[in-house]
């Protein structure tokens, strides 16, 4: 297969609704609620192309998410998991009381994580949000 996201409207949804066997094993069956069901098809390809992410949250309250790729430069790489991290903290229901992050760990596909110190991500994340904004 030569593409990596499917986007489709609501009327086709039943031509597409054949592949299931094909594209649902590989996490590319279309989804309203991810946004690739849509009357706004050009909208929801641009979205995807300007680097729009989707993550997960597993039953443990684990995220998982893509940060960058193997091409990208060191500086990249930090200031996408500087956004990320952000946009988690930024995130943190008002409700909730104490520790809203415990640990973050990043790790590639196959090999060790690292253990990312969280009590200086916050500020690490602030530098990196106002060399951005200025």
């Amino acid at each position: 297969m030569e593409f990596d996201v499917v986007v489709t409207s609501p009327d086709m949804m039943r031509h597409v609704g054949q592949l299931g066997k094909i594209l649902g094993p590989r996490g590319m069956m279309p989804n309203p609620k991810v946004g690739t069901v849509t009357t706004n098809i050009t909208g929801a390809i641009s979205e995807i192309k300007a680097g729009r992410l989707e993550y997960k949250v597993d039953k443990y309250g684990l995220i998982h998410l893509p940060v960058g790729k193997r091409s990208f430069k060191e500086a990249q790489l930090f200031e996408n998991l500087a956004v990320v991290l952000d946009t988690l903290f930024r995130a943190k229901p008002a409700s909730a009381k104490g520790t809203y992050m415990k640990s973050v760990t990043v790790s590639p596909c196959m090999g060790p994580g690292i253990k990312v110190d969280v009590s200086g991500v916050k500020t690490e994340v602030e530098s990196v949000k106002t060399a951005l904004l200025s």
